[in-house]
């Protein structure tokens, strides 16, 4: 059924198709249209930050910005769903034409810019829905607001979601909202963490629950930048690292169509960068805090090899575009 369903999408525009499954799924997400989609996956309980994961296979940050289809996901079998990125104030993201299909390597690039509808219309969504596992919000700033008020922007979404999230991911890491990236190192990455893990603890009094924050990190660190970051994410008591964001390197699909489109590459071709990344980082960290794997993750021996590399979660999102649900089971079932 999803090969049909994806050679009539993979006909129109990529960022069309995208919109037109998010609407479908909303709109099926609880009647019996969900059972073109449902499946049952046996649990393969793993328990990291503090928190029961149903499995340890979750859907990446990007695809449900909105937090429109949690319940679609949900059925899926997903062992836990990550919404956003969101920012404080509704924004339309960059111009169209912003996502491109690489079918040759299963790839995606998109320079999308965070266009979400708020953090106040996500949080709307999270309370429609009736998921009850663990659910990962992940947070990012406005594009309009300076490099150096960005832990405001953080902070405004923060205290927002705080209350709805299982954990919350700080995004810094995305290559398509200017000057974000510059976030990953640092004063100016030691600010943004300090003001966050001081906030973190007012709200943990304030709500009496703990909700851990995560940073997802890019792809395209240097191997002194990953000891760097991760001594500052140790040192400033981040609960947990989300390796890798997409990539800006296009030698991983040089001479495709669309190779030359800016923006974040994401999908199969990334799976051995982005592994490297996540071997690195865990060498580095020595199990003083936990790594999700995320990358080009597009079969269940990726997916051992990157928790083998780790990785004590995994997400995905570009390969289940290419190859459905039927890949989640696959993952599970081979971990």
């Amino acid at each position: 059924m999803y090969s049909v369903i994806q050679k009539l999408l993979f006909t129109q525009d990529a960022e069309w198709s995208h919109d037109f499954s998010i609407n479908w799924l909303r709109r099926s997400q609880n009647n019996v249209l969900n059972n073109i989609y449902k499946q049952k996956i046996e649990d393969k309980p793993v328990e990291v930050f503090g928190i029961t994961f149903k499995n340890p296979v979750g859907l990446a940050a990007g695809l449900d910005k909105n937090g429109e289809c949690i319940d679609a996901f949900a059925a899926m079998g997903f062992g836990f769903i990550e919404i956003g990125t969101v920012t404080p104030k509704p924004q339309p993201g960059n111009e169209k034409p912003r996502m491109f299909r690489l079918p040759a390597g299963q790839a995606i690039i998109n320079r999308m810019g965070f266009n979400n509808k708020g953090v106040d219309n996500l949080i709307e969504n999270v309370k429609k829905s009736k998921y009850t596992g663990v659910l990962g919000i992940n947070i990012g700033k406005n594009k309009d607001t300076p490099e150096e008020e960005a832990l405001s922007d953080y902070l405004i979404c923060l205290n927002k979601v705080y209350n709805y999230a299982s954990y919350i991911t700080v995004n810094i890491s995305s290559p398509n909202t200017p000057g974000l990236r510059n976030l990953q190192h640092g004063k100016a990455l030691d600010t943004l963490l300090t003001g966050l893990k001081s906030r973190q603890k007012e709200l943990e009094n304030e709500y009496k629950k703990y909700v851990p924050i995560l940073v997802k990190i890019a792809p395209d660190l240097t191997d002194e930048e990953i000891v760097d970051m991760s001594n500052s994410l140790i040192n400033a008591g981040i609960d947990g690292v989300i390796a890798t964001n997409t990539t800006l390197d296009r030698d991983l699909v040089k001479g495709q169509k669309y190779a030359e489109q800016s923006g974040g590459l994401s999908g199969a071709v990334l799976c051995a960068k982005s592994q490297a990344v996540v071997s690195k980082l865990s060498d580095h960290i020595a199990g003083r805090m936990p790594v999700v794997g995320v990358g080009g993750i597009h079969s269940g021996s990726s997916a051992k090899e990157r928790i083998d590399a780790g990785s004590s979660l995994i997400q995905i999102y570009s390969s289940l575009i290419y190859q459905g649900p039927k890949l989640i089971k696959e993952i599970v079932e081979s971990i």
